[in-house]
């Protein structure tokens, strides 16, 4: 319980962030190149950006979804040339999935502009003064995401 009558309701708060970050996920998806794309076909792209080269299974394994699906989405970015499938060395049953240059090309391309489109709306919407008070709040969401 709170022990100010001014102090937010943790309930409320959770319920307002969860609604405006969801709205600011759609709103940088809208601003990527990449809005063709699926969210499971994005976060597949930046998983291998970030994480290096994997098998189907790895990557059905790491975004909690059936080999399945995992073998149609990738599939769809091999139709794309976003990514290519190569023999694995230790496994020659399976292959290992790996982006293109034309897949880093998007990403870099798609992450640009979402930057490009944040930056410009905080320079233009905020004031100094709560540029900071955003600058704090990315500080207290990297706490609790890192939780």
């Amino acid at each position: 319980m709170s022990g100010h009558p001014d102090e937010p309701m943790p309930e409320q708060v959770a319920a307002d962030l969860t609604n405006v970050v969801g709205r600011l996920v759609r709103r940088l998806r809208a601003a990527s190149p990449m809005s063709g794309l699926s969210p499971s076909q994005r976060s597949v792209l930046a998983r291998l950006d970030g994480g290096g080269s994997s098998t189907t299974a790895g990557l059905a394994r790491a975004e909690f979804v059936r080999p399945q699906s995992m073998r149609m989405t990738v599939s769809a970015l091999e139709s794309l040339e976003l990514i290519e499938r190569t023999p694995d060395p230790d496994d020659g049953r399976q292959s290992v999935v790996s982006l293109t240059e034309e897949g880093r090309r998007t990403l870099t391309d798609a992450r640009a502009a979402k930057h490009g489109w944040l930056s410009v709306a905080v320079a233009e919407e905020l004031d100094p003064a709560e540029r900071r008070q955003l600058a704090e709040a990315v500080v207290l969401l990297e706490r609790l995401v890192q939780k």
